[in-house]
Parts: C-alpha cells; sequence; structure tokens
C-alpha cells in the first residue's frame, strides 16, 4: 500500500467534516448556506451524505463561503477524491490551480499518487512543460522532478528534458547552487534533441563563465561550435537544402559566432589577447551567413558590435592605451555596454598604472544606477550579472586604493565582500579578502570590525 493511501486511511478530517462544523458553529441551514456558496442545495446534501463527488468548481465556492482562504481545503480534496478514483480529467485542471495558489505540495501529492501508473508520465510531463512557459517554475518542477525519478534508468529525451528544465530553474545568484545544478545537469546534454543540445551547451557554457570554470566555457564552446557546424551543413551547404526536423530557439549561425565569442573570453582570461582578437575576426565575419530574417540580422549587428568593442578592449589589455578615447566613444551610445567596459577598463588602468577619472566621472550616472540595481541582469542572465557586479566593485575598490583614495575604497572592498558572500562567490571571496590584507592598516576600526563579520559568515556557511 502506497503512502499516500494509509495516509488516507488515517487521516479522519475531511471535507464533510469540515462543512458539518462550520454549519453547526454558524447555525447556517444548508438552503442558506447553498444560497451563500452559489452551489446547489442538494448538492450540498449530497456531499455532506457522502453520495457525491465535489467538483473543484464547487469547492473553491464553498471554502470561500466559509470564509476559508483558497486552497484551504485542497488537502482534504487530494484524499478524499484522489486517492480512490484517480481520473486524469479532474487531475488535470487541479494540477493548475494548485500552480497559481503555489500549493506545491497539494502537486507532489497528486503527482505521486499518479505515479502509480506509469502511463499517466506523458501527459504530466506536457503539463509540467505547460506550467514551464506560462512562467510557473516552481509547479513546474515539482512535476519534472518526479517524471525524472520514475524514468531514472532510462535514456529518454523526456529525462533529459526534465533535467534541462530543472537546471535552468535552478539557475538564480547563489553561484554554489548553480554549480550543483551544472554539474548534474551536464551529463544529460547528449540525450537531447540535437538543436535543443546547442542551448543547453549555450546556457551551460554561460553559467560556467559566469563561475570563472574558464577550462568549462572553452569546452563547452567548442562543443557547440562543432555541434552547430554539423547543423549548418546539413541544412545549407548541402547541394539539395534540408530542412530540419526541429528549429533551433536562435538562428543556427548565431551559435557558431557564439561559441568563438565564449573562446574568445576564455583567451581574454588567460591574457592571450592575440589569440582573443583571432577569434573576434571570425565572429566578426558574416559573410559566409545564409540566412536572412530580420532576427538574423539583428543578432548579427549584435556581433559586429561585439567585434568593434572587444577589438578595442583586447588591445586596451595588451597595453595600448591610445585605443582608449576611442573604446570610450564607442560605448558611450550603447547603455548595455557601460558597465562591462569600466569593469574592464577598471582592470586595465590597474594593470597599466594609468588614470580615468575622467571616465569614472563621464559615466557616474551610470555606476550609481548600476550600485542601486546591483546584479539586475538586463540582457544578461542572472548568475553571469551577479558575478559581473563584484568584479565590477573589486576593480573599483583595487583602483581607489592603489591611488590612496583608502575611504572610498576600503568601502567599495567590504561591499563586494559582502555581496560576493551573499551569492556564495569564493573566487571573489578570496580577491577580496587577499585585497583587504594588503590595505588592513588603511581600514578603521569600525570597517576592520565590519570585515571581522563578514569573514565569520564566511567560516558559518
Amino acid at each position: 500500500m502506497s503512502y499516500w493511501r494509509l495516509f488516507a486511511l488515517i487521516h479522519t478530517t475531511t471535507i464533510r467534516s469540515e462543512l458539518e462544523s462550520y454549519l453547526r458553529r454558524t447555525g447556517l441551514t444548508i438552503n442558506r448556506f447553498a444560497e451563500n456558496s452559489e452551489v446547489n442545495s442538494g448538492t450540498i446534501s449530497a456531499i455532506i451524505k457522502r453520495n457525491r463527488p465535489i467538483a473543484m468548481q464547487q469547492l473553491d465556492r464553498i471554502t470561500s463561503a466559509m470564509g476559508l482562504p483558497e486552497g484551504s481545503l485542497y488537502e482534504l480534496y487530494v484524499d478524499e477524491c484522489f486517492i480512490h478514483s484517480p481520473n486524469w480529467r479532474r487531475f488535470r485542471p487541479f494540477l493548475y490551480r494548485c500552480a497559481e495558489l503555489d500549493k506545491l505540495e497539494c502537486i507532489e501529492k497528486v503527482v505521486r499518487l499518479m505515479m502509480d501508473n506509469l502511463s499517466y508520465v506523458p501527459a504530466l510531463f506536457d503539463t509540467a512543460e505547460d506550467l514551464y512557459q506560462q512562467g510557473k517554475h516552481k509547479a513546474a518542477a515539482v512535476i519534472y522532478e518526479c517524471v525524472a525519478e520514475s524514468e531514472k534508468y532510462q535514456h529518454s529525451e523526456r529525462l533529459a528534458l526534465c533535467h534541462y528544465r530543472l537546471f535552468s530553474i535552478a539557475m538564480g545568484q547563489d553561484q554554489e547552487q548553480n554549480l550543483r545544478a551544472a554539474a548534474k545537469f551536464e551529463g544529460f546534454i547528449e540525450r537531447l534533441d540535437e538543436m535543443d543540445q546547442l542551448d543547453a551547451l549555450k546556457d551551460l557554457a554561460n553559467t560556467y563563465s559566469s563561475l570563472r570554470h574558464w577550462r568549462k566555457v572553452d569546452e563547452l564552446a567548442e562543443e557547440m561550435g562543432r555541434k552547430a557546424k554539423i547543423q549548418y551543413t546539413y541544412r545549407y551547404e548541402k547541394a539539395k537544402r534540408h530542412e530540419l526536423h526541429k528549429q533551433p530557439k536562435l538562428p543556427l549561425f548565431s551559435y557558431i559566432s557564439y561559441s568563438y565569442l565564449l573562446r574568445s573570453a576564455v583567451c581574454d582570461e588567460r591574457g592571450d589577447y592575440e589569440e582573443a582578437l583571432r577569434y573576434v575576426s571570425l565572429y566578426s565575419d558574416m559573410s559566409w551567413v545564409k540566412e536572412d530574417t530580420e532576427e538574423a540580422r539583428r543578432i548579427m549587428e549584435q556581433f559586429k558590435m561585439w567585434a568593434a568593442a572587444n577589438t578595442y578592449l583586447y588591445r586596451l589589455m595588451m597595453g595600448h592605451v591610445e585605443v582608449l578615447p576611442e573604446y570610450v566613444a564607442y560605448i558611450e551610445s550603447r547603455e548595455s555596454e557601460i558597465i562591462p567596459a569600466l569593469i574592464k577598463i577598471l582592470q586595465a588602468a590597474n594593470r597599466f598604472d594609468f588614470n580615468v577619472d575622467g571616465i569614472l566621472h563621464k559615466f557616474e550616472q551610470q555606476i550609481s544606477l548600476y550600485a542601486v540595481n546591483k546584479a539586475d541582469s538586463g540582457t544578461y542572465t542572472h548568475q553571469v550579472a551577479a558575478d559581473r557586479y563584484t568584479h565590477f566593485l573589486t576593480e573599483l575598490s583595487s583602483y581607489f586604493l592603489d591611488r590612496q583614495r583608502h575611504e572610498e575604497g576600503v568601502k567599495l572592498l567590504l561591499d563586494s565582500l559582502a555581496f560576493a558572500i551573499e551569492i556564495h562567490n569564493e573566487d571573489s571571496i578570496l580577491k577580496c579578502v587577499r585585497l583587504f590584507e594588503l590595505f588592513r592598516h588603511v581600514a578603521s576600526n569600525e570597517e576592520q570590525h565590519r570585515y571581522k563579520i563578514l569573514i565569520s559568515e564566511v567560516q558559518m556557511k
């Protein structure tokens, strides 16, 4: 006997008993309550006598008439209406209603009950997909978890899609959680449809990029590019044009170009700017692209913009400070690129010891707004934005400290450490600790006390 069936046998509270108790307390007749609830009096009477099943709409009206919060009787509804007579026509609307009310325990209860009959698995998966598309991610995750558990010994595409969705839902600002989710999902990529593999590799590479695991980024970007080139050859470059059985989310060429972009970022982090520029030349060249849609043209322009900006950037990081005025002029009218560019400008200034006070003053408004919004993602994923924010604070604090603007520098450094701790970004935490210890002698007693408290938080986590 399953757990939920056993639970139902020992659970003495019922919807009928709750309704009877309410009528006794209030002194209402069945007819009067029927008027209040807009449920037929005969139906109310049949419910009390236990000889009529309750429709969900009737239950919601009864709950409201009793003055109870929405969904208060759903746990009892599962026990009474689904344990002994499972019915998909009633299951499905109940799942959607629970998703609306965030009744996740009820969803799990119903889904686990349905798993007694594996023929329900495809319908449950389709329901999870629908909830996912509607943005009801918590509810969808409960169903995906149960479906994945039921198919854990299978090598099905459905199992892989469950894990892909769970990975996507898990992504947030907690970098430790992101790492666990990425590691758990990675082994399922090859079981996905070929087009879904491209998006999965892109998403996973972005996640590892935010975690600063550059070797993994390079591996995933290379694999994404390889697979995308195979699909591109099949789609466009054979003698006969082939239709793909499933369309990717983005124009196919963009996965090839994005692989070059990611690999240039890896080279940037390794300090190999010559190789980074080689990759820039690859994603700036769009002469081979066959797609000719509005979306494709928009994405091509985006890559050309990135190529122009990164050409300035990598030359700057090689010590060619003379490109700085052109770089600043280029980003000035491109709002989304200002903060990423400022991070690299600060990094170059700290490396080559040149003054960028004028540039910081020029973008003072954008910096202030960024400080207020912190890791608001905009066009970037949350985890990339969170990593970028800590990186920005660390570079800016280092810039101020090196110029003996100690009060500003230490404050920003402690703010960066606090945020790095909040998102569990170990790499940024270590950078902040090293920098603080280097400049501990200029920190006030209050700042040293704050630092001590922050470090104790790290030790407790």
